[in-house]
Order: C-alpha cells, then sequence, then structure tokens
C-alpha cells in the first residue's frame, strides 16, 4: 500500500508511476532551503483551492526552473488542517483532476515547503512567520481565506467584537485575520519598509481592494490610539512599495469526494481518509477538482513575482481584471449557478450535475447565458465570453465527478442576485434596442428564488434553506404563505432595490416576476410547469 509521503515517493516511484500518479520532477531540499533562508511567498488559507490550483501553478515553475523557492502555507485558524493534513503527509497534497468524461488525472504537489500557524498560541510558527515578513526577499502574501475572511463589521455595519478588541489591543495580540496580516505588515515596516504585494485570489468583487481597505482600517486605529507609527498607514497607502492587486480566480475545487477516495484506495493507495474538522472544513491528503481554471492578475507587484504567466495565470491592468470578473459574475458562470442552486433546491436535486440531465433546468440556464446573458455581455477581450460559456453549459456545470450541490450555491442568495441578475437587467434599460420586459429566464430565475424562500419544494415538502443574512427578514414578508395562495408580500422583497440594484416594478419587471412566483406557488408540480410553460413560449 502506498503513503503520501516524500519518502514513498522517492523509496517507491515507479509502483507510484505504475499507478498513474506523475511526480514531481526538482529538487525538493534545494528548494526548501532556498526557501527557508529567502522566502518570496508565503499564502494565507492553506485549504483545497490553494493545494489544487495555485500550488500546481508554482509547480510548474520548479519543474520549468523558473523557480527556485517553494511556497509557505499559513492559516490563522483551522490549526487542524496543519496538524493532521499537512505535517503527516510532509506538505504533499494527491491533485485529482476529474474530466467530464470520468478520466482521472493524478498528480503529486510538492511546491509547498512550509506549513504554519499565523496565530500567536503557536509560538515558534508565529516567530517564523515575523522572520519571513521581516525578510527583503518576501516578494507577496496572498490569500484564499473566503470573503468572511475579510470582514470587519457585522450585519448592522458595526465592527466585530474581535475586531474592536484587536483595535483596542494594538500590533501585539493580533485575533482576526486582518490584524494578524497588519500586525505582520507592521513588523516589516519596522524592519526596513521593504516592499511586496498583498494578493487576494478569493472569488468576491474587488477582492484588493476589499484587503487593502481591512487592513489600512486596522492600521489607522491603531495609529489614532497611538499604538503605531502614523507612518506605518503611509508605507501602507504607497504604491511604490505595497500594493493590493485585483484577481479573478475561477476553478471548482469541491469538498473531498468519496468515490475519489474509494478509486484511490482500490489503485493501491492508502492513508486517503477524508477528515471533518472542528470548523466544519472538509478536507483529505487528496484535492479532487475540475480540469478548467482560471486565474486573471493585475500586474502591479513592488519586489518581483513569480512569473507564474508560464503557468498558465494570466496577468494584465487592473480594468481587464474589472471586466474579466464582470463577464464572469454577471454573465457566464454565477448567474447560472443560482439559478440552478434555488431551482435545484426546488425540484429535488443535490448534484448540479445530475440538473444538467433535466432538459428543462438545462434550457433555463442555457437561455440566461446565451440569449439574455451575452447581447450585454462586458467583453474582456483576453478571454472569449462565448468560449468561455459553452465550456460552462458543456463540460464544467454537466461534469458528473465534481460533487457540487445546489443547496451550498444557494447561500447567501440575497447578496448575489443584484450582482448576478440586476447587473444584466441594468443594461437592458441602458440599450435602445432592448427592453427589460423582453426578458424571461431571468425573471424565472428570480421568481423561483422567491418561492425557494417558502422553505416548501414542488413535490410540497419542507426542506431547510440554505444561511442567507437576510433570511428572517425576507421571510417574515412570506410568513403563512402557502401552496395554493394568490396574495403575499412577495412584491415586498422584489421592490427592494438595494437586493437586486435597479427598480423591478418601475422598469416593467417586478410585475411579470411577481405572476411568476403566484403560478409556481398554485400547488405540487407547479414550479416545474411554470418553467416548461414559459420556457416553450420564448422557444417558440
Amino acid at each position: 500500500m502506498l503513503f503520501l509521503t516524500r519518502e514513498s515517493i522517492q523509496s517507491c516511484a515507479e509502483v507510484w508511476k505504475d499507478a498513474d500518479v506523475e511526480l514531481p520532477q526538482f529538487d525538493y531540499e534545494q528548494v526548501a532551503e532556498n526557501t527557508r533562508v529567502r522566502p518570496e511567498w508565503v499564502h494565507f488559507g492553506a485549504g483545497n483551492i490553494f493545494r489544487g490550483f495555485v500550488a500546481n501553478a508554482h509547480q510548474k515553475l520548479l519543474e520549468l526552473g523558473k523557480a527556485d523557492t517553494g511556497i509557505i502555507a499559513a492559516t490563522s485558524s483551522d490549526y487542524e488542517l496543519i496538524d493532521k493534513i499537512y505535517k503527516p503527509h510532509d506538505h504533499l497534497t494527491l491533485l485529482v483532476l476529474m474530466n467530464a468524461s470520468g478520466e482521472f488525472t493524478k498528480k503529486v504537489i510538492s511546491s509547498i515547503t512550509e506549513a504554519i500557524m499565523a496565530n500567536k498560541n503557536r509560538a515558534e510558527d508565529y516567530c517564523r512567520l515575523v522572520e519571513i515578513f521581516e525578510n527583503p526577499s518576501l516578494q507577496m502574501a496572498s490569500f484564499t481565506i473566503t470573503e468572511k475572511g475579510y470582514t470587519l463589521t457585522g450585519p448592522d455595519g458595526m465592527y466585530l467584537d474581535i475586531v474592536k478588541k484587536d483595535m483596542e489591543q494594538g500590533p501585539e495580540q493580533p485575533s482576526h485575520s486582518m490584524s494578524v496580516i497588519a500586525s505582520l505588515a507592521y513588523r516589516r515596516y519596522l524592519k526596513g519598509q521593504y516592499p511586496m504585494t498583498f494578493v487576494s485570489m478569493d472569488n468576491c468583487s474587488h477582492n484588493g481592494d476589499m484587503l487593502k481597505n481591512s487592513v489600512i482600517t486596522i492600521a489607522k486605529a491603531w495609529a489614532a490610539k497611538g499604538v503605531v507609527e502614523q507612518g506605518f498607514v503611509a508605507y501602507l497607502e504607497d504604491e511604490s512599495r505595497i500594493t493590493f492587486p485585483l484577481s479573478m480566480i475561477d476553478k471548482i475545487t469541491p469538498r473531498p469526494s468519496e468515490v475519489v477516495r474509494n478509486a484511490l484506495q482500490e489503485q493501491g493507495i492508502g492513508g486517503m481518509d477524508i477528515l471533518i474538522t472542528s470548523r466544519n472544513a472538509h478536507t483529505a491528503p487528496f484535492v479532487n477538482a475540475e480540469v478548467s481554471e482560471y486565474l486573471v492578475i493585475e500586474d502591479k507587484f513592488t519586489n518581483g513575482r513569480p512569473l507564474l504567466e508560464e503557468a498558465g495565470i494570466i496577468f494584465t491592468d487592473r480594468e481587464t481584471v474589472n471586466r474579466v470578473e464582470t463577464m464572469k459574475v454577471t454573465t457566464c458562470l454565477n448567474p447560472l449557478h443560482t439559478a440552478l442552486a434555488v431551482t435545484g433546491c426546488l425540484l429535488g436535486y443535490t448534484q448540479i450535475s445530475d440538473e444538467m440531465q433535466d432538459q428543462t433546468l438545462r434550457t433555463l440556464v442555457e437561455r440566461i447565458g446565451y440569449k439574455e446573458g451575452l447581447p450585454v455581455v462586458v467583453d474582456p477581450i483576453i478571454l472569449r465570453p462565448q468560449q468561455f460559456l459553452d465550456e460552462v453549459l458543456q463540460e464544467r456545470l454537466a461534469n458528473p465527478f465534481i460533487p457540487d450541490t445546489p443547496q451550498r450555491i444557494a447561500t447567501d442568495t440575497s447578496q448575489k442576485v443584484g450582482i448576478r441578475y440586476g447587473e444584466t437587467i441594468k443594461s437592458y434599460v441602458q440599450r435602445e434596442n432592448l427592453h427589460p420586459a423582453e426578458l424571461t429566464a431571468i425573471p424565472l430565475a428570480i421568481a423561483a428564488w422567491c418561492r425557494y424562500l417558502i422553505g416548501v419544494d414542488d413535490e410540497g415538502n419542507s426542506f431547510e434553506l440554505s444561511p442567507d443574512p437576510l433570511m428572517e427578514s425576507l421571510q417574515a414578508h412570506l410568513q403563512g404563505v402557502t401552496l395554493g395562495d394568490s396574495t403575499s408580500n412577495v412584491h415586498r422583497i422584489l421592490d427592494n432595490e438595494k437586493i437586486f440594484g435597479v427598480p423591478l416594478y418601475e422598469i416593467g419587471l417586478g410585475s411579470k416576476i411577481e405572476s411568476y412566483f403566484y403560478e409556481m406557488l398554485k400547488g405540487p408540480g407547479a414550479v416545474r410547469r411554470t418553467l416548461e410553460k414559459h420556457l416553450n413560449e420564448v422557444l417558440g
């Protein structure tokens, strides 16, 4: 039985190759020593997308001889990821790329040379982090910590208690992830005001600006209390020294799959057990992921950077990054995901790929993308929107080996519909030859979301709604609504311009969506009947 360790991939290399596993082709020991002495890249957020995408890209550079240092992985919260996944496997990851055809491509990722806790309670680890940030060689810190990791305030707009405490205590005892980063940046400032770049690679809008604002907000609070110099704030705001580029990332790296684990076991690869951490993160020594991947980064670095363009990463200007993100989020991927999420929950699906076998749902998302989205798509030039959309619809969403669920994607939908649908609707308002009232699939998706909020599926059975910060207020408008009702306060939801970004009733869409909603409410099977009826009408 093979086990994922450095000793195993060295002493049993032929056996690994017989199992069709590609092994790293560079001098790891030399790279690890180089990284120890002159670290260039530290990454915060040591989860699946980092291991399955970012670390793999850097490994390509190492194997091409385009880099000679590795990545240092850090996490400020989930110690089990470090102690139970990284360390027992010598920081290695078994990457399993899953084609829609069912073929698995397996590769050992070895570009991570250290894995440490960014936490004061791990004194040795934290001292190493300080040492890294005080080293002039450090080029960048990157992040995949999810959007919540950058958030300093709660839904009420007030600072979180942990943030208030950090602001009071200063840089010596940071707890919140942004306070930790500000504290480490302060140590670099004190050591020599060395330049470096902070790169958010999280899947959220204007991620670099979000990171910058949070770190500088913490720094300003400390400066106001007199616990750091005003010069530290100036250092963070000086773009000749510190930058926070924008980026757009796109790759599905879902929870580890039991199917993949069992397949690896059958091939003689052991120790691939799936771990659910105390923070409810699902992880394993392997990462299963789709083949498709995109990472576009604003080329704004102050102390050098890895030559990641050699590994397929795109570096471009700020406006182009924005346009790529807009293309993806408002037209070519995210609107389709949201439509499949809410309709999938209503129609009893638990896998996105299964929904793509449902001709009605496939027609819904094809119409949202091709017919209603592409006429107003923002074209980034460096990627072709229709080609991107083709790949999403024909390969990515339909891939049965990507265990992604509508229930996961339905999370926080109230925070998404304004971008995913509102921006396209705005474009229809602004174009002389297009009219919002002509839209059909997007209004159906919005109506399905309102119908979803009742928490009753298309067969009349209750189901658990995914978390949403506005859930309580949204459900209050629909309290007591049952199948067969023809009145409700759903107009209070649809009339909320803060949610949708546009006045739906003023532009002629509110009443249309409301009528779809009541059709979906008529009784068991009404959701499917409504979708079929109106999609068939537009197909003519």
